[in-house]
């Protein structure tokens, strides 16, 4: 049985950087409510470096960090060595939580080896082109069907102006 589906949740700037020295590029609070909602009450794959950029587990979430590193233990998270482990780990806690969907949360290379298998995105497209070490992959559009399900203005709580969509992949 295949299990809840793949999905990434992320923000890019339009030059498709999503992260800067070890961390986000930028303070858009509405975004973080957007990837709270798309990730609560779900395992949440990511990889050490962006475990690491977050300092903590996420709360309400079963929290799965890929890395090779032996040395690696955190309390609160679930370590797996590969993706695939980290996939089939999440497809059974998924089940167990009665969920549909796996959030993978970053980096740049664990959404670079995942795209293949995720069916849906949750996309914040940032309203600015930003300095940053980090980059999303390019997507092919003919391959999604994009829904615009929301934006923000620049203002105090957002740094830039940014618009919220779910990708689905076509079949």
């Amino acid at each position: 049985m295949k299990g809840a589906r793949l999905c990434h949740a992320v923000a890019v700037a339009r030059n498709g950087v999503i992260g800067a020295d070890g961390g986000l590029a930028w303070r858009i609070s509405d975004d973080l409510k957007q990837f709270k909602a798309a990730t609560v009450g779900k395992p949440v794959i990511m990889g050490r470096k962006t475990f690491e950029s977050i300092g903590r587990p996420l709360p309400e979430r079963d929290n799965i960090v890929i890395t090779r590193s032996p040395d690696f233990l955190k309390e609160g998270v679930f370590i797996a060595r590969t993706i695939d482990g980290a996939v089939k780990l999440a497809r059974e806690l998924a089940a167990e939580r009665g969920v549909d969907e796996i959030p993978i949360i970053g980096g740049a290379e664990i959404y670079a080896q995942t795209l293949a298998r995720t069916e849906r995105i949750y996309l914040t497209r940032v309203d600015a082109d930003v300095e940053g070490d980090v980059r999303y992959p390019d997507l092919d559009s003919r391959r999604w069907r994009e829904k615009l399900v929301g934006a923000c203005e620049k203002n105090a709580r957002n740094e830039y102006a940014c618009e919220f969509f779910i990708l689905d992949r076509k079949s």
